[in-house]
């Protein structure tokens, strides 16, 4: 199977960052992502879309275990135990954005975009997810994408932005 394009996976992230829109606004839900291998990427495309201020509440970019501790309150012991690319941590990072704001759904994406980094355990294109909505639901995942460093970081972007459409349709 072919990778897609660039071009093709930007127009799926836009389709469903569309969808995302009127659905939040049904629920009158921010979204806010926590994001380390996206650098940015989710909000990014978030705010695209004129009029997102109705809707996204705003992000946190960290990279770093420090930004991750700092910032979203993930715990060092846990970074140590099961490294950055891990549930456990995507987890936290997305409570982490969800106690730190206003919003109703978070989103977070930790992970191995390449072209290095990658351990037999954990290979390039490894990426896990955490989901956290008022209420205390949750959810974790983990996917293993494949290309280059810009098809991982698409593709960890729209798998993301799904995830938080299933959820705010199923809540």
């Amino acid at each position: 199977m072919s990778l897609k394009t660039p071009e093709m996976l930007d127009q799926e992230i836009a389709a469903v960052v569309e969808q995302l829109a009127p659905a939040l606004r049904r629920r009158e839900w921010l979204l806010c992502t926590a994001e380390s291998c996206t650098g940015g990427w989710m909000s990014k495309v978030c705010t695209d879309q004129p009029g997102s201020s109705d809707w996204f509440y705003g992000g946190f970019v960290c990279y770093s275990y420090q930004a991750k501790e700092h910032q979203l309150g993930v715990i060092h012991d846990d970074l140590i135990e099961h490294g950055a690319v891990s549930e456990a941590i995507a987890s936290q990072m997305a409570l982490g954005a969800r106690r730190g704001s206003a919003a109703g759904i978070t989103v977070a994406a930790t992970g191995i975009a390449g072209p290095d980094g990658g351990m037999p355990n954990k290979p390039v294109g490894l990426v896990c997810f955490g989901w956290s909505m008022i209420g205390g639901r949750s959810k974790t995942a983990s996917e293993v994408f494949a290309g280059d460093r810009d098809q991982i970081r698409r593709q960890t972007t729209l798998y993301a932005l799904q995830g938080v459409l299933d959820l705010v349709n199923d809540a």
